[in-house]
């Protein structure tokens, strides 16, 4: 009797299935087919990232130095106004004490200022509702029921921190992305 050591069908028994060099050619097949199909897709994929000038576009630099206590400023970010207001302290203090039980989109006003910078709101200032753009920018706009913004479209009504209070307006002004670069300058996007 032949052992098993011995015999072929004891040999793959003992040592598991033999790997063919059939076996090697397809996985090397397999593995070069895959690399070929992602270097032919690659540039297509990378074709649809942004442009260098439309990344350019997508933050800017505001001085804020020359904004007085009270008075608002609109700048251009990506096509669309954005609202800065340097607020007064009963501006700050009305919204601070506003119960976000009130609110149809509730939200804490602490929560849209940031680096614990109170005096500045910064909001993008389209409406929410049908993207109209609302008043209370320039002297003598009307600013609504809350004393922040009203939209003239469908009238909408937002607070002193952006908040929708009274109207059709599903949500709050939203607020972009911003960090403060200095104490005067201020980085949006």
């Amino acid at each position: 009797m032949a052992s098993p050591k011995s015999s072929p069908a004891g040999a793959a028994a003992l040592h598991g299935p033999e790997v063919t060099r059939r076996d090697f050619l397809f996985v090397a097949t397999g593995a070069v087919a895959a690399i070929g199909v992602g270097a032919t897709l690659w540039p297509f994929v990378h074709q649809m990232n942004p442009a260098a000038d439309v990344l350019a576009l997508s933050s800017i630099e505001v001085n804020i130095s020359a904004i007085e206590v009270g008075q608002s400023v609109t700048v251009k970010w990506r096509g669309k106004p954005v609202f800065i207001r340097r607020r007064t302290p009963a501006e700050i203090e009305t919204a601070a004490n506003t119960p976000a039980g009130d609110l149809p989109d509730p939200q804490a006003d602490k929560d849209r200022v940031k680096d614990g910078k109170a005096e500045w709101l910064i909001l993008v200032g389209v409406c929410t509702h049908l993207g109209c753009i609302p008043l209370g920018q320039k002297p003598g706009d009307q600013r609504g029921d809350f004393g922040g913004w009203f939209c003239p479209c469908h009238g909408s009504h937002y607070d002193t921190s952006g908040r929708i209070r009274k109207g059709p307006a599903p949500k709050n002004l939203a607020v972009p992305a911003y960090a403060f670069a200095t104490d005067t300058l201020v980085r949006i996007g």
